[in-house]
């Protein structure tokens, strides 16, 4: 048999390749939900806990409003800043191929992958400048260090050629830095101080960041393998996660009855146990996307609420 009249009708017998569905451009909600706006609570919690510290430690001094402002600032432009770093970074890795959640900036195509890099560049960037104001108020040089290490921790989350995010640390990193480091962070450059109390409050903000990351890797498991992203809940499975975010979620309420004893509004903070009992009802029972969506949208306004109902309950 010719080879030729072969090929020619192996060309003949192939399916013509559908056209690649186009992707509209991203619009500016498209822009604002990559942000991320459901878990800027996590930025807020710290600050709000660690201002709430300095006050009650030197209520003598006033309020450092500016610092305070400059501290919010810092770690929310700094978290939008990760957020579109992380869209960019697992974009072009092509881990949200197969995500079940919201689709991404770059992953779904709608915005290029360079402009969701500029965007997160210049989100990091004025996070830093924030951090450089408050460093400048309160003349604690040696918080360049840390600051710097929060920036680097931002972009190695899911940036560089050995992201910690893909081998189970996004857990111990968002920990520190969502949790020991803004809430410590922000009642020392206030009063040159970290009290007791404060550091039990990042511990809770700590707790409550774990607990939205979990739910969201939760959500992602298959997906996660799939791509060989390696988060913790990969690594030790759904039911595991559920357990490990239900005590997540708790454990804050085991610490506030430390508050409730010091503080006499504090005990009404455990009213919002009704908002982390159902979030922790769904973790363990909940199969699909949207229900694992709904635990982490619960996850981050019981972090918010707990955060602001016992700063009050400090302050007054």
């Amino acid at each position: 048999m010719d080879p030729r009249k072969t090929a020619a009708a192996a060309r003949s017998t192939k399916r013509p390749v559908p056209p690649q569905a186009k992707v509209k451009p991203a619009t500016a909600g498209d822009w604002i939900a990559g942000a991320r706006i459901r878990t800027l609570t996590l930025g807020i919690a710290p600050v709000v806990l660690g201002t709430a510290a300095a006050h009650f430690s030197a209520p003598e001094e006033g309020w450092h409003w500016v610092r305070a402002l400059l501290c919010l600032a810092t770690a929310l432009l700094l978290q939008i800043g990760v957020n579109y770093a992380n869209d960019y970074s697992d974009g072009i890795r092509g881990t949200d191929a197969h995500r079940v959640g919201p689709s991404r900036l770059t992953g779904s195509g709608a915005a290029k992958p360079r402009t969701v890099l500029t965007v997160a560049l210049v989100f990091l960037g004025l996070g830093a400048l924030a951090g450089l104001a408050v460093i400048v108020l309160s003349g604690q040089w040696w918080l360049l260090a840390v600051g710097a290490a929060a920036i680097a921790a931002a972009w190695f989350y899911t940036g560089g050629k050995h992201p910690y995010g893909y081998y189970g640390l996004g857990e111990v990193f968002v920990f520190v830095f969502f949790g020991l480091v803004a809430t410590a962070g922000t009642m020392y450059v206030q009063v040159g101080t970290v009290s007791l109390e404060a550091w039990l409050l990042a511990v809770i903000a700590g707790l409550f960041a774990c607990s939205v990351l979990v739910a969201n890797n939760m959500r992602d498991i298959e997906q996660d393998r799939l791509s060989g992203k390696r988060t913790l809940s990969v690594l030790i499975g759904l039911t595991a996660s559920r357990v490990l975010f239900t005590v997540l979620i708790l454990a804050p309420f085991g610490i506030l009855v430390f508050f409730a004893l010091l503080f006499i509004l504090a005990k009404y903070v455990f009213f919002v146990l009704l908002l982390a009992v159902p979030a922790a009802i769904i973790a363990c029972t909940g199969k699909t996307a949207q229900e694992f969506l709904l635990v982490l949208k619960l996850a981050s306004i019981t972090s918010l609420v707990f955060a602001l109902g016992l700063a009050a309950a400090i302050v007054f």
